[in-house]
């Protein structure tokens, strides 16, 4: 009876307890939880009720969001997520509340690791988180998208950047009085503002297959801010940024980012560079994780830290990932760095990718103003194993389908039903404020001033005047030189460019001039890709054989300090008609027809050998050449500006062909040939050892009895200027050829070894090599030598023979070089290791270039 008694008055007691709690008044708490260091929201983070039954509680969803109801008389909540510090919050009595949650992230592995005994030593032998992490390499094929046999996914990707870390003073300078509205409190920083400055926007279908191999990205829909076409490009500023935001794929071997390879930690070669250690085993999900912490053994290499949470049920499939860069990294301009990858299960058990975020502060100033940028890619229905017909596979790698345009009034409303995630209040705002800001008098007027200092044209309503840098320039032939010029823009026509420009020089007294109309054909501008147009010219200039210049023209006030002998010039009058196509392939087509007349000018002279000994001089050589070149180059991405492309380099060769007919008696041609080059250049991604461009070439002359201006007279540099496609420490005019076979080297260490040496890897700087050849010939008919009836070597002031063919050796040249001094700057010293007879040829040479670079 009294075990009875017993139990009734522990039932009645239960009974009061729960009658007691819930007829009391319920509170409704709800709100987000959110990451303190980059606001990411953090989902599936617990919340408790402190004290009161396990039971009473709740999860916050993919989006961090929670709601719960608590009874009155509970004072606080408990948040608390793996790898986060716990929070506590109060619960204010009476009233609903929505709370905004801040977890800190729990202190980082170096720290643990710095607290362990010194005598403990890190070795990879019998190292359990070594040992995982082989498994996981083992097992990555099957955890990633290439391992499906059938996959597909809508995928949203966004990008936005803003200036950042600005404080008050900044953000009321009287320069600002106009633009106040621009500026966003940034919520992450006390007394901080961020002035919002790019947005874009991308929704897709994505496919893949595994065999035959093929992904293709539909785009569906897209938008960004865009500024004025007249200023900007803004398809090419849409590809630099989203190559330096790559897509971040860990199970690479290596992963792009900012247009550098970093080893990622699931590499073959990750334990050899990464330290790892298991900071954590997580029983409370299905499958059990493990918390893998890893960072680089070397903190200036191009590595991560951070930690991998990986799947213990035989898979070993990252499920989520936490990366960052040492501060250390021989890395130009980054304040911060941080990636973060979450995976889901999909319906065959496997995890796939479902969000990617990297963001990335860059440093501009010591005091912390710079750029905030951030690339977030979400994905969602994702299936696997659907049969698509063969045509979805035939387009293009990204295919933009072509939809009815949104009227602009519904365009906001059309992205809200397209977006995973809402925008944040700053990225709402970019749109609408950057087209605010192209009807600002002021703001067109900055513009103005950034493209006179960028691309060396001053506006003048329809037309620009430019290059500044040519307005004055010097040379033995003409002296000082003075040149105006300048080109139409848009605001004249949209089809039709003119360009010209009109020069004086002060020592010859002569006028020189250059004109030229483009039409384009496909009704585009002659700058945007695809081009395709139509060009005629003339101009009478002078110009240095052999000599190749490269993104500038060759009366910059830079060129006119050379080294050595430098008088062997042409005055050059040229007639030509040009038409180039370019298909979305990135292959294209250039055809062009052209009459030259040269005159030769200072030391440089036509001259015929006569039976007496004596030479005749020849006064003009008259030429008309048609030419076709091709060129592919697959997956080439570039900035264009208005006289060159800034090229985007990727891991894919470039490949070009040319041919040039001489016709003889067309239009006054003197002389009958055929020459064929063909080329090909490709970037090799060596890892944490770098980077190698190489570049080969080769062509072939056909004809006889052909002077040397219409053979192949070797890119020589006799400036201070280290120049990529020339030969630094070869004269102009010196090696001529009507074959050759060349090769060009560039290999950039990035550091590897400056990143090793105490002291000297402070200073960030790296390690450049190059090696470059030339190798060919005369035949006897074309060869001054053994012909007597085309025009003799070319000879130098002083009477010497100054130019030659190749002998039974290649001409060769060799640099080191230190490069990323003070960030911008390259400097080699340069050997020349053959034909040092020659006049006036350099042993060696320190020449200096401006690269500036991540």
């Amino acid at each position: 009876m009294k075990t009875y008694i017993l139990y009734f008055n522990l039932l009645l007691g239960m009974l009061l307890s729960f009658q007691e709690t819930w007829s009391q008044e319920m509170i409704n708490v709800s709100g987000k939880v959110l990451n303190a260091e980059n606001y990411e929201p953090i989902p599936y983070a617990s919340i408790t009720v402190m004290g009161a039954d396990k039971n009473l509680g709740t999860s916050s969803n993919q989006s961090g969001e929670f709601s719960l109801k608590v009874p009155a008389n509970y004072k606080s909540i408990k948040v608390s997520y793996v790898g986060f510090e716990s929070e506590e919050y109060p619960i204010k009595a009476g009233e609903a509340q929505n709370i905004r949650v801040m977890l800190f992230p729990a202190n980082s592995i170096e720290e643990i690791v710095v607290k362990a005994p010194k005598r403990l030593k890190y070795s990879n032998k019998n190292n359990p988180a070594v040992e995982l992490i082989r498994q996981v390499v083992a097992h990555r094929d099957q955890n990633r998208l290439t391992g499906q046999k059938l996959a597909e996914f809508d995928q949203y990707e966004k990008i936005s950047l803003g200036l950042s870390n600005l404080d008050g003073k900044f953000k009321n300078k009287k320069v600002f009085k106009n633009y106040q509205f621009l500026f966003q409190a940034d919520d992450s920083v006390e007394n901080s503002y961020v002035l919002p400055a790019y947005m874009e926007e991308k929704f897709s279908k994505v496919y893949y297959r595994k065999d035959p191999n093929a992904k293709k990205q539909y785009i569906l829909a897209e938008r960004k801010a865009e500024f004025d076409p007249k200023f900007v490009d803004n398809d090419g500023l849409s590809k630099y940024f989203n190559r330096l935001y790559d897509e971040v794929e860990i199970y690479d071997n290596n992963i792009t980012i900012l247009t550098n390879q970093f080893l990622s930690p699931i590499a073959n070669a990750a334990p050899t560079f990464y330290r790892f250690y298991i900071t954590d085993t997580i029983k409370t999900v299905s499958p059990m994780l493990v918390e893998l912490s890893f960072f680089p053994r070397n903190k200036t290499d191009l590595l991560f830290k951070g930690k991998l949470y990986v799947t213990l049920d035989g898979n070993y499939a990252v499920q989520k990932a936490q990366m960052t860069i040492n501060k250390d990294a021989n890395i130009n301009f980054v304040g911060d760095l941080n990636i973060e990858l979450g995976f889901e299960k999909n319906a065959e058990n496997k995890f796939y990718l479902n969000k990617s975020s990297l963001g990335i502060d860059f440093a501009l100033t010591d005091k912390g103003k710079g750029i905030r940028g951030k690339r977030v890619v979400l994905i969602n229905n994702y299936q696997n194993g659907l049969e698509r017909p063969d045509s979805i596979y035939q387009v293009p790698d990204k295919y933009i389908v072509k939809q009815v345009e949104e009227e602009p009034a519904k365009e906001e409303s059309y992205w809200a039903t397209l977006r995973p995630e809402p925008l944040q209040r700053s990225e709402r705002m970019i749109y609408e404020n950057i087209d605010s800001l192209q009807h600002m008098p002021s703001f067109r007027t900055l513009m103005d001033i950034g493209a006179l200092v960028f691309s060396g044209y001053k506006q003048a309503g329809p037309v620009e005047i430019g290059p500044v840098n040519t307005f004055y320039s010097y040379n033995p032939v003409e002296g000082f030189r003075l040149r105006v010029g300048g080109r139409t823009t848009e605001l004249l026509s949209k089809r039709f460019y003119m360009e010209g420009y009109g020069a004086y020089g002060f020592e010859d007294k002569k006028w020189k001039y250059f004109l030229s109309g483009t039409y384009s054909l496909n009704n585009k501008s002659i700058y945007k890709f695809p081009q395709h147009y139509v060009r005629v010219s003339a101009s009478y200039d002078t110009k240095i054989p052999g000599q190749n210049l490269e993104f500038i023209q060759e009366d910059n006030v830079l060129l006119s300090f050379k080294r050595g002998e430098n008088q062997s010039y042409l005055y050059n009058h040229v007639y030509r008609v040009d038409y180039k196509a370019e298909f979305s392939s990135n292959f294209s087509v250039t055809a062009g027809l052209g009459m030259w007349n040269q005159n030769p000018a200072g030391v440089l002279s036509y001259r015929l050998p006569q039976m007496d000994g004596g030479f005749k001089q020849i006064n003009e050589l008259k030429n008309t050449e048609f030419n076709v070149g091709l060129r592919y180059a697959p997956h080439e991405e570039y900035y264009q500006g208005k006289l060159y492309r800034t090229p985007i380099f990727n891991a894919y060769p470039i490949f070009n062909f040319n041919y040039t007919a001489g016709l003889k008696n067309v239009f006054g041609g003197e002389n009958a040939y055929h020459t064929f080059t063909a080329g090909a250049f490709k970037r090799f991604y060596l890892s944490q050892l770098g980077y190698a461009d190489i570049n080969v070439e080769g062509s072939y002359t056909l004809g006889d009895n052909l002077p040397f201006p219409v053979l192949n007279i070797h890119r020589a540099n006799q400036t201070y200027a280290y120049q990529l496609q020339s030969y630094n420490l070869m004269n102009f005019m010196e090696f001529i050829s009507d074959k050759h076979a060349s090769w060009n080297v560039q290999y950039y260490m990035n550091g590897f070894i400056f990143n090793k040496i105490p002291l000297i890897k402070k200073l960030k700087i790296r390690e450049v090599f190059s090696f470059k050849g030339v190798y060919g010939g005369l035949r006897d008919s074309n060869n001054p030598s053994l012909n007597n009836n085309i025009y003799s070597w070319q000879t130098n002031g002083l009477g010497e023979q100054s130019s030659f063919t190749f002998s039974n050796k290649p001409y060769m040249e060799v640099s080191a070089g230190v490069a990323n001094i003070f960030k911008i700057l390259r400097v080699d010293v340069v050997k020349r290791l053959n034909y040092l007879d020659h006049p006036d040829a350099p042993q060696w040479g320190v020449r200096a270039r401006i690269k500036f670079d991540f």
